[in-house]
């Protein structure tokens, strides 16, 4: 018996890297569109960093280091950030609604994130499609 037939089919791992996922394409993503998922999640990260260090620094503490370290790192994921929606959006025609919001989500904590989550799940970091011939 092979180590994946052991493994329960309740595992949420295995549905989420086999075929039993229907939610999952299997296609990898273009360079941008990966480029754009680790930028969007980094950015998340360096929110979460630069509020936990603004924290220490108004606090009792009083210690602005945090703030010193994290500030120009999020400056520079928030930048990368935006370089990478619009880049996106281009290669992928995106609507300009579609691309206000991309880049709005650069505003607020973790919106980065969860607007990573909703492209992916709804194909728009897919690579997009040749035009074939018109009948």
């Amino acid at each position: 018996m092979s180590r994946r037939e052991r493994v329960p089919p309740a595992y949420p791992l295995r549905r989420l890297l086999t075929k039993e996922n229907p939610s999952v394409d299997h296609q990898p993503l273009p360079s941008d569109a990966r480029i754009f998922r680790i930028v969007a999640v980094a950015e998340a990260w360096s929110w979460i960093g630069l509020l936990a260090g603004m924290y220490f620094k108004y606090s009792d503490w009083g210690n602005p280091v945090g703030v010193r370290i994290m500030g120009p790192i999020h400056g520079l994921l928030f930048v990368a950030y935006l370089v990478a929606a619009w880049r996106v959006a281009g290669a992928r025609a995106w609507p300009i609604g579609r691309l206000f919001w991309a880049l709005a989500a650069a505003v607020p904590p973790l919106a980065t994130w969860v607007f990573e989550r909703i492209a992916l799940r709804r194909g728009w970091l897919t690579a997009p499609q040749a035009a074939g011939p018109r009948p």
